[in-house]
């Protein structure tokens, strides 16, 4: 099976690198984007907010996250691989320049220079389980410089909002809720849910680079 996610993950990586690359002819500006982040700090720009669809869960920490993978989610949410309808809603209101202005801003935005600290090793079973998924080889030296910027770093990223998304790669089709992606999709069927938390619980817990920095709607 590892074998097959490496070959899985190589395909990836060469697909990404790809897209990236006709990506990169829209560059991103950060400063033309504080005129475009008003739906996203009502949810992204406070401490603690928490969704309720498909279940409570914090919303995931966006500052400080790679632009590419930004600007990846939010096409695969336009596109319809990510279905959820909130998400889906706002993608599609966005132009192909503002979602590479938003992704150019979160990036940056709350950006300090902190050195991580050494992340804690993982129980023996939860090792196990990073091993069987192949997390590292798309997520990175401690789960936060992976090795392709279209992907997402991870670590200390909510561990409720982790969970919710492992599960919905599991459930691709599900109309409301799912994700569409053959690598993750792959990886997540391998777990139970029961395992996806435990994952989830130890990436939440490592130091990283992702923070939520407190925004008004009103300034």
């Amino acid at each position: 099976m590892n074998k097959l996610l490496s070959s899985m993950f190589a395909l990836a990586v060469a697909s990404v690198t790809a897209i990236s690359a006709q990506a990169q002819e829209v560059k991103g500006d950060a400063k033309a984007a504080e005129q475009k982040i008003a739906m996203c700090i009502g949810c992204h720009g406070i401490k603690g907010y928490q969704a309720s669809f498909p279940e409570v869960y914090r919303v995931p920490m966006i500052s400080g996250q790679n632009a590419k993978y930004i600007a990846a989610a939010l096409n695969a949410y336009k596109k319809g691989d990510r279905k959820h309808p909130t998400m889906r809603g706002i993608a599609d209101s966005l132009s192909d320049q503002d979602i590479a202005d938003v992704a150019a801003y979160y990036e940056q935005h709350g950006k300090t220079d902190a050195v991580a600290k050494a992340p804690a090793a993982p129980d023996a079973k939860v090792a196990a389980l990073l091993q069987k998924g192949a997390c590292v080889s798309c997520h990175g030296d401690n789960f936060s410089k992976p090795v392709d910027p279209s992907y997402p770093k991870i670590a200390g990223q909510h561990k409720d909002f982790l969970f919710v998304a492992l599960k919905s790669y599991k459930v691709e089709n599900q109309s409301t809720w799912g994700r569409s992606n053959g690598v993750m999709g792959g990886v997540a069927k391998q777990f139970s849910n029961a395992e996806l938390k435990a994952l989830s619980a130890y990436v939440g817990s490592l130091d990283g680079d992702l923070k939520t920095v407190p925004q008004s709607k009103f300034r």
